[in-house]
């Protein structure tokens, strides 16, 4: 199924960033979160926003890893604003620290690294085998087409079918409404934009891909831990939130392509679960890593 007006706009528009006056630190940039079904913004617009920011504060060297928190729930359609403090600028390496604020108050923190690169040997671990092809495997459309049941309203169904700039295709299985599948902790994602990228201001192609990267994984990341305890994502009283991320950049991306983002629970203790996501472009390069820990909260009464 095509969605007719599934576009990767939502995306660019998030990572569109408007340089204003820092307050706190050096640096300082506005961006607004973009619209979901949920009662707070979608994660993956404040890793990819504070990427952004701290990527147009350094020159001649690409993101190498980033590691953030989640300090409180951000507001939907709202104004965030970035500040970014230059911690270093080496001959090889460029340290900074990303703080975002909304409501004066402090709601998301990272540090970014930036490599200027050189040449070594090269080792990667294999992508994994016998994963089916992206065009056999149904949409998210295809799967939620006359489907119904849980919390999932015609919002939350037309935000997983085509809202969120990517073409997300599971295996084995999508945790929408029910744990297709099974509930092995482990599955596989075949992510591609659903149209070509359109350019952002004061970012080159290369950077707009890798910022697309940061973005896109967060919308998954904790499926493997949900399918550890059975629980879908339309499950009455699920709660779930992003506590800290990590993240990994390995060799360039381009997004002009499948991904297969390939995922594994490691724990799921206190509430709280972690999951171990890799990127692999369909030759088997791996071109990213993702660690994430998220709260769990199931059967909550709102």
């Amino acid at each position: 199924m095509t969605i007719s007006n599934a576009t990767s706009a939502v995306f660019t528009d998030a990572v569109t960033l408007k340089p204003c006056e820092p307050e706190v630190l050096d640096v300082a940039f506005s961006a607004t979160t973009q619209p979901c079904p949920w009662p707070k913004a979608y994660g993956g617009d404040m890793v990819a926003q504070a990427l952004v920011a701290a990527m147009r504060t350094v020159e001649d060297k690409s993101v190498h890893s980033m590691h953030s928190y989640f300090m409180r729930p951000v507001d939907i359609g709202a104004e965030v604003r970035y500040e970014v403090e230059v911690l270093r600028d080496g001959r090889g390496y460029a340290t900074r620290q990303v703080r975002a604020y909304q409501s004066g108050k402090p709601v998301y923190v990272c540090l970014a690294s930036f490599a200027a690169g050189e040449p070594s040997g090269s080792f990667q671990v294999d992508m994994p085998k016998e994963v089916p092809g992206p065009e056999t495997v149904p949409t998210s459309a295809d799967y939620l087409a006359g489907r119904s049941g849980g919390t999932m309203t015609e919002t939350s169904k037309a935000y997983w079918s085509g809202g969120r700039s990517f073409d997300m295709r599971h295996v084995p299985g999508p945790v929408y409404l029910t744990v297709e599948g099974g509930r092995a902790p482990r599955q596989c994602v075949w992510v591609r934009p659903f149209d070509a990228l359109r350019e952002v201001d004061g970012l080159s192609p290369e950077q707009r891909d890798v910022a697309a990267l940061a973005y896109v994984c967060d919308y998954t990341i904790l499926e493997p831990a949900l399918r550890s305890l059975g629980l879908a994502w339309a499950d009455e009283g699920l709660v779930t939130a992003s506590l800290d991320h990590a993240m990994w950049f390995h060799r360039p991306v381009r997004m002009d392509d499948w991904l297969l983002y390939a995922q594994d629970a490691i724990s799921v203790a206190d509430g709280r679960g972690t999951a171990v996501g890799r990127f692999f472009t369909t030759a088997g390069v791996l071109v990213a890593t993702v660690v994430q820990e998220g709260m769990l909260r199931a059967g909550v009464t709102l």
